[in-house]
């Protein structure tokens, strides 16, 4: 019994260690955590840290002198930074919809226009990978437009950052 207190003594300290530490530049945070969707309390940097602007700026192509880019989020998967600027049609913080069974707002929608070549975003949820159609009054997928990463979200839309 001692034995096993002991031990979960020496790791609960390690635990406690680990949580304690704390990182203001978002590579070496990513190195050490690995993969996270959003960074936490161990990330003591800027919200945006300069270096991620620039790395999305330079993956997206834009110019040297263009201003901040709006809403950009970041995190780590495989203990690297990844980055994503959300737009109207960009939703960098949720997962892919990867579900093939349509939804009621589809269903609805196609019972409004039976025949309908496209159903809008607003209608289908920004986080689809699927184009839908609806095709005598029901939701069919026409082809799949996007791909998840790893960690769930939409691979198109988020880019590695290196290390400046």
């Amino acid at each position: 019994m001692r034995v096993i207190a002991v031990v979960l003594w020496v790791a609960a300290a390690c635990v406690s260690a680990v949580a304690a530490e704390s990182y203001d530049n978002p590579f070496a945070y990513c190195a050490a955590v690995g993969t996270i969707d959003a960074p936490d309390a161990r990330f003591s940097g800027p919200a945006i840290p300069a270096a991620v602007m620039r790395g999305l700026q330079k993956a997206i192509a834009a110019p040297p002198d263009a201003p901040p880019l709006p809403g950009v989020v970041w995190r780590c998967m495989d203990g690297k930074v990844y980055a994503c600027t959300v737009g109207a049609n960009l939703p960098c913080t949720a997962k892919a919809d990867l579900n093939r069974a349509p939804a009621e707002p589809l269903r609805a929608f196609c019972k409004q226009q039976p025949d309908a070549d496209v159903i809008p975003a607003y209608v289908t949820g920004r986080e689809t990978v699927y184009a839908w159609r609806c095709e005598h009054g029901a939701p069919s997928i026409e082809r799949q437009v996007a791909d998840a990463d790893a960690r769930g979200f939409i691979a198109a839309i988020w880019y590695p950052i290196p290390a400046p």
